[in-house]
């Protein structure tokens, strides 16, 4: 029998039997292998287990415990759910089912609609075909028999992705469950009976292919696992997720709003969530000048040859609102803040003296979303961009990338964020500028995380199509991952709008431009902060940082003397003057999540003192205004979390 080579990740090589499958050689190195490994990755490319490999290979095993393991899982479990459905519904047909970061979604198009007793049936039947232990069979297709085998089924959703495709594209392929047929790539788990724990979500609305002037289909959510502790914790975990959602909180605590009937997909802010963007927008541009940036204001739109210089009109125009026609010319409202820099760095001849320039803005901008992607404060149509861009010469570039990852991981701790993870992201497969510009600026990035002794992952061809870059991600309260801070490289817009500077050797040269973001924008960043504190903020983010409580409306006078010396030492209090009893009170300022309240009476008074209560805390003792003031005041100065 012909031998082959496996190349494994620690650099070991062993040799088999030509055409021996993954789940073989997971096999030959232990049981457990065998029995937990899910997919493989064969010389780059995800496979499914049981696929041959006939030449030598570098070969990767992945579990659930891998990101692969669980898209693999969930991605065949949302092919099980649809199995399930396709018993119980015949008429039934399936638009797409992928997964998603955490579990899966199919949309379907049915005649009912379906409920959450309809999901527990769903459920129900999904397991009794796990029992059945069907494989996962993968057969490969031409187009032309692609299409007739869906158009035979009546499948006219598949039959569109399938007219969509290249003629030339050489194979199809589709996988067998059972009774089941769907169009897919793969890879898949081996069979269906590795799916054990199952829990459907929700049902909702959903427009093929994202569009309104689509039909409406049904997307049912659900998640799976191979062990139950792991679906009894993660819904543990949902439970606390619903709590801390930021629509319901927003709504709860008074801080924004949306209007579908007013546009959807715009944030209307109240008083107490403008006090809180007040304070993260202060803080930002003071510490933008503590660390040598200007701060600019830009127009909200420009004419089209902006956006066609830039590319945008290219690259990004179904993102960006339809033109407005003034004096005879197309005017775009702005999806990115790029140009107009670029613009202003234009105004004049710029020497090699002048750079780095380091320069700021959060500049509101507009940008198309799909109404079925809209999430509150999270996916908008138009936000406040954290933005900022360098401009500097080659020499310079290393240093500076240095420092904005400074500034990042500085500005991202102040808000209570301190568990996070760096990416290099690397040339995509469709990429502008030469290859030499692309490894000088891609080791510029290694260089500056290495220098700060900062672990990072490299991000293999996730870079930005004009140049690579840093993504900074944080772990929230719930030990979920955001993605925040970006630093990228630009090797497309200096060269489109043609920037120059001149060199120390008097010659002209073409700056290196950076695009920076710290926070991203700041209505998906108050949104990842409400759900993070859970509406509790720290003292020196909360709306309202103290309730003056008086037990009786006798005392009214003296909580109003107390409210006074709060605000002329800028603490933002609330004087509470409804004529309740005082523990309504203090309920109610709880359920607001106010970090302090001051409870003043005749004791109070007498002595000039007042009694504080803590959120989630209680009752902290009696402290006299001056000592309470000096205590609040340095926990807002260092930022202090209590949470």
């Amino acid at each position: 029998m012909e031998q082959i080579k496996i190349t494994f990740p620690d650099g070991s090589v062993k040799e088999f039997d030509k055409g021996i499958t993954a789940f073989e050689v997971a096999k030959s190195i232990s049981n457990r292998l065998a029995d937990e490994a899910l997919v493989s990755k064969v010389n780059g490319e995800e496979r499914d287990l049981l696929t041959p490999i006939n030449s030598d290979a570098t070969l990767q095993l992945f579990t659930f415990e891998n990101p692969e393991g669980k898209h693999t899982y969930w991605h065949s479990t949302s092919h099980l759910m649809a199995h399930a459905v396709q018993s119980i519904y015949p008429e039934a047909k399936f638009g797409v089912g992928p997964a998603i970061d955490a579990g899966f979604y199919y949309d379907i198009d049915i005649n009912s609609n379906l409920t959450e007793e309809d999901l527990v049936k769903i459920e129900k039947k999904m397991m009794e075909i796990s029992s059945q232990k069907n494989p996962f069979k993968r057969t490969e297709l031409s187009k032309n028999d692609a299409v007739n085998f869906f158009k035979k089924k009546g499948d006219n959703y598949k039959l569109e992705i399938l007219n969509e495709l290249d003629d030339k594209t050489e194979v199809i392929s589709i996988y067998d469950e059972g009774d089941f047929t769907d169009l897919c790539t793969g890879p898949h788990v081996p069979d269906a009976g590795k799916i054990k724990f199952v829990k459907l979500l929700t049902v909702s609305g959903s427009y093929w292919r994202g569009d309104e002037k689509n039909k409406q289909m049904q997307r049912i959510y659900g998640i799976s696992f191979p062990k139950k502790k792991m679906l009894d914790d993660y819904l543990i975990f949902l439970e606390e997720a619903k709590k801390r959602d930021h629509r319901k909180l927003g709504k709860q605590l008074d801080l924004f709003s949306v209007h579908e009937e007013a546009g959807a997909g715009l944030i209307y802010w109240h008083p107490k969530g403008s006090r809180i963007r007040n304070t993260i927008e202060t803080f930002w541009r003071s510490e933008h000048f503590r660390n040598g940036y200007d701060l600019l204001y830009s127009p909200h739109m420009g004419k089209s040859w902006l956006w066609e210089t830039s590319g945008h009109l290219v690259t990004y125009k179904e993102n960006m609102y339809a033109p407005m026609k003034v004096d005879d010319h197309d005017y775009f409202i702005k999806p990115m803040n790029c140009p107009f820099h670029i613009m202003i760095y234009k105004t004049k001849l710029r020497s090699y003296r002048d750079l780095p320039l380091r320069w700021a803005e959060l500049g509101t901008v507009y940008r198309y979303e799909k109404s079925g992607v809209l999430h509150g404060l999270l996916r908008v149509r138009g936000f406040t961009q954290d933005d900022a861009h360098i401009f500097c010469a080659q020499e310079q570039i290393e240093d500076e990338i240095i420092e904005v990852v400074r500034f990042s991981i500085s500005i991202l701790k102040s808000f209570g964020f301190s568990d996070l993870k760096f990416y290099v992201a690397t040339k995509p497969e469709k990429a502008v500028g030469e290859d030499k510009d692309w490894e000088k600026a891609t080791n510029s990035l290694k260089h500056a995380m290495e220098k700060e002794n900062l672990p990072f992952e490299m991000d293999e061809g996730g870079g930005a199509f004009y140049g690579p870059k840093i993504d900074i991600k944080i772990k929230d309260a719930l030990n979920r991952e955001w993605q925040l801070s970006t630093i990228q490289f630009d090797f497309n817009l200096p060269q489109r709008f043609d920037m120059k500077y001149i060199g120390e050797d008097g010659k002209e040269h073409q700056p290196y431009m950076v695009h920076r973001a710290l926070l991203g924008s700041i209505e998906r960043f108050m949104g990842i902060l409400i759900e993070h504190y859970g509406g509790a903020f720290p003292t020196w983010l909360a709306p309202v940082q103290v309730a003056v409580l008086a037990v009786s409306q006798n005392f009214m006078d003296y909580a109003k003397q107390i409210s006074d010396i709060l605000a002329k030492n800028d603490i933002i209090a609330e004087l509470d003057k409804r004529n309740e009893k005082i523990g309504y009170k203090i309920r109610e300022w709880e359920m607001q999540k106010v970090p302090y309240m001051l409870i003043v009476g005749e004791k109070e008074k007498e002595s000039g003192t007042v009694s504080v209560r803590q959120h989630k805390l209680g009752d902290k003792g009696s402290l006299s205004i001056e000592e309470f003031v000096s205590k609040i005041k340095t926990e807002i100065d260092n930022k202090v979390n209590h949470n």
